[in-house]
């Protein structure tokens, strides 16, 4: 049996995850002496407090190799092979305590064979490739091959978002205080995206709402091109802009009904609130990844 791991900065809804046999490793927050389980507590009743975090916002922190190490171990005894696929190692260090892990248990265990597989992204932006892992085991694919659409899926999907102001980003000291006052004075609206494993900016408006109609237009583009596989509309904060969004402007576009899915707590206090999509279109996207994908796996 081929075990699937991921980390909850994925976002996958738990009923998703037991679904498709996925088992997802928390990362934590911490809030004065509260600690949460990123990937069990409840979303939506965490984002109704948000913006009374913005003079405190709270700390996150990886999963121990420790933990990583245990699922492992359990894999390896119970002679199953694992496949694990985190968030960007450009972004966090899960990846690289994931792979030390995997080779500690390898070491203990000669025939433990594991591929650990770069998403170089984060939320639903991960969750395509992990999805797409478990839909090849599901199809009794070898490792090698759930690897491989794993990464595939990588290069075929974008993330796209816009917040709803840049206070978040300039109190994490993700922008600078001018770049934060320049912002506020002409409401500049920034979209952003991941490329190469690292938030970037996509573009620059003048409105929120010509922030979300530029995602838009770039969504119809991509699926116009190059096809359309999964979409999910994200949001952090309040789910009310992405719901009416979802259902009047995305799902029309690609004639379905779009699921909306807030973005993991660990990711979304980085950002404030905002709304967002992650999709994977039926081939890759130029510009996506520049890096050799075959980089992005490391193997027993």
């Amino acid at each position: 049996m081929i075990r699937i791991v991921t980390d909850s900065t994925a976002s996958i809804p738990a009923k998703i995850a037991e679904e498709h046999g996925i088992e997802v490793v928390t990362l934590y927050l911490h809030r004065g002496e509260e600690m949460f389980e990123d990937a069990t507590m409840d979303v939506d009743a965490f984002y109704e407090g948000i913006y009374d975090m913005i003079d405190d916002i709270p700390t996150s922190s990886q999963p121990s190799q420790v933990e990583l190490e245990n699922v492992f171990e359990q894999a390896a005894r119970r002679g199953d092979e694992a496949i694990g696929i985190f968030m960007s190692s450009r972004m966090s260090g899960t990846l690289d305590s994931a792979l030390c892990a995997a080779r500690s248990v390898s070491a203990r265990h000669a025939n433990f064979r594991f591929r650990i597989v770069d998403s170089m992204s984060n939320s639903f932006d991960e969750a395509w490739s992990v999805l797409a892992a478990a839909a090849a085991r599901a199809a009794g694919r070898t490792l090698n091959h759930c690897a491989k659409l794993a990464v595939e899926s990588a290069t075929a999907s974008r993330f796209l978002f816009t917040p709803e102001s840049l206070k978040f980003l300039k109190a994490g000291g993700r922008i600078g205080n001018a770049a934060a006052l320049l912002g506020t004075l002409i409401k500049l609206c920034p979209v952003f995206t991941v490329s190469d494993g690292l938030t970037t900016t996509f573009a620059k408006v003048r409105t929120h709402r010509k922030a979300v109609e530029t995602i838009a237009e770039k969504f119809r583009s991509d699926i116009e091109a190059h096809g359309l596989k999964n979409v999910v509309v994200h949001y952090i904060g309040s789910s009310d802009e992405a719901c009416v969004w979802a259902r009047d402007v995305i799902g029309p576009m690609c004639g379905r009904d779009v699921d909306v899915v807030p973005v993991s707590p660990v990711i979304g206090l980085h950002v404030g609130p905002a709304v967002g999509i992650a999709y994977e279109c039926q081939e890759a996207l130029p510009g996506r990844l520049s890096l050799n994908p075959s980089s992005l796996v490391y193997a027993s």
